[in-house]
């Protein structure tokens, strides 16, 4: 079906224009929310559309429609949207290469998933929450099943498949005039989530953040648990874009071959991961998905390039050009983002130090210097290794580019949040303010 579809913009566009890349996309989705312990939204949806984009005379078009009947029409349209465009010799399409399969990307119980099956998963977390002793503040679930073709002129015809999973849970619990919250979520490419293990987490994280205690300010050894990390490697993570690198808004920028980060550690941009969240063949311009070693034992080796930043850069792509759906162009994005430590660290080893399970305001963080301040949010003194006395409020201040050239890798569990897997982090003499 997807090929049929696609053939109809294809014969409008062969003649009319330089060059085209069609890209057609179906999807099913279920999507639930809950606020407190009620379900307040369940939908079910099925989209199917189509993106396409043209060069002509050197100048770009691009247009979409979820009119199946109006295809012929959007291929006139997007000829017709370049015209707006200025001349810009640095649009080109991808080439033809040879595709690798991508493993585990595709759960078949997704065909048979129904809402009201979905209901009583996220029911029983709710349940289990409960039971626990804490108040459900608001939760999700989620499933999505997608299959996409891209095809070009130049001969590019690659379709994917990937199915989703998520659920989230947000809980608070008072006790004597006290009250704490506690959130977490867990994804997967297959309908495997384990919603008591998550209910019985985020409300033993609750309940452990009661009680809490002032902390004296000082530079502490800090444990960045999973989102507290990943809130602030997204700062680190700009300044590895191609675009923001040639307009000179990267500090990264003329660093290639220096060291940047902690010898140890080693970060991937690894698109072909089996049951990798962002795995696929190819990205959202048909480039065929390689591995890209950003960071090799701590030396800045690669930034992450679409085909038009990567032409004017004089580079060539990562197959970094992803989108988000058909109503969008292509943009620079990661993949699965690896964080290997060749050495690690054990909780033990820390005799005085801090652990945060989240921080609040990683999205101010200067984005080209890579400073931050941030508040601690379910925060623990370490003592003598092991967790200790909640804290009461903390903020925690550094520079992300000065912290990752001493990160060390926790002995945890490896998770994936968005785009990174990572391990709990370990961060060396970071400065940390308490307030009482």
């Amino acid at each position: 079906m997807l090929y049929e579809i696609a053939e109809i913009a294809k014969k409008e566009l062969e003649s009319n224009c330089d060059a085209y890349e069609i890209y057609v996309e179906e999807s099913k989705s279920i999507d639930l929310d809950s606020r407190k312990e009620e379900l307040n939204f369940a939908k079910e949806e099925i989209e199917k559309g189509i993106g396409i984009r043209i060069i002509k005379d050197n100048k770009i078009g691009f247009a979409f429609t979820s009119n199946m009947e109006k295809i012929a029409e959007t291929a006139k349209q997007a000829i017709e949207n370049s015209k707006l465009n200025k001349v810009d010799e640095n649009y080109s399409f991808s080439e033809v290469e040879p595709v690798r399969d991508v493993k585990d990307v595709y759960d078949k119980k997704f065909n048979t998933l129904s809402v009201d099956e979905s209901v009583e998963l996220l029911k029983a977390v709710i349940s289990q929450a409960t039971d626990s002793g804490c108040e459900v503040t608001g939760s999700g679930f989620s499933a999505s099943a997608g299959k996409s073709l891209i095809m070009n002129s130049n001969g590019v015809s690659v379709e994917n498949m990937e199915t989703g999973f998520g659920m989230a849970l947000s809980v608070t619990i008072q006790k004597e005039g006290q009250i704490s919250t506690a959130y977490d979520s867990t994804s997967s490419r297959f309908c495997d989530l384990d919603g008591e293990k998550l209910a019985s987490e985020v409300c033993n994280l609750a309940k452990n953040s009661l009680d809490t205690k002032a902390i004296e300010t000082n530079d502490y050894d800090v444990v960045l648990d999973y989102y507290a990390a990943t809130g602030l490697l997204q700062t680190f993570l700009n300044a590895f874009d191609g675009e923001n690198v040639r307009r000179g808004r990267s500090i990264l920028k003329d660093k290639i071959g220096s060291e940047i980060a902690n010898p140890t550690l080693s970060i991937i941009d690894n698109p072909l991961l089996e049951k990798g969240m962002h795995s696929t063949k190819c990205d959202g311009e048909g480039s065929v998905s390689k591995q890209t070693d950003l960071i090799k034992d701590g030396v800045l080796n690669s930034f992450i390039y679409d085909i038009y930043t990567a032409n004017k850069a004089g580079a060539k792509s990562t197959s970094n050009g992803y989108r988000g759906s058909y109503l969008t162009t292509p943009m620079i994005s990661p993949s699965n983002l690896e964080f290997k430590f060749s050495e690690m660290k054990d909780l033990s080893e820390i005799d005085n130090g801090v652990l945060t399970t989240s921080v609040l305001g990683a999205h101010t963080a200067n984005p080209i210097s890579g400073d931050f301040s941030v508040e601690a949010s379910n925060a623990f003194k370490i003592e003598n290794g092991e967790l200790a006395d909640p804290i009461n409020k903390a903020m925690i201040s550094g520079n992300i580019f000065e912290i990752m050239k001493k990160v060390e890798g926790l002995k945890t569990e490896i998770k994936q949040y968005g785009s990174f897997i990572i391990p709990k982090l370990l961060v060396h003499d970071l400065r940390v303010v308490g307030q009482n």
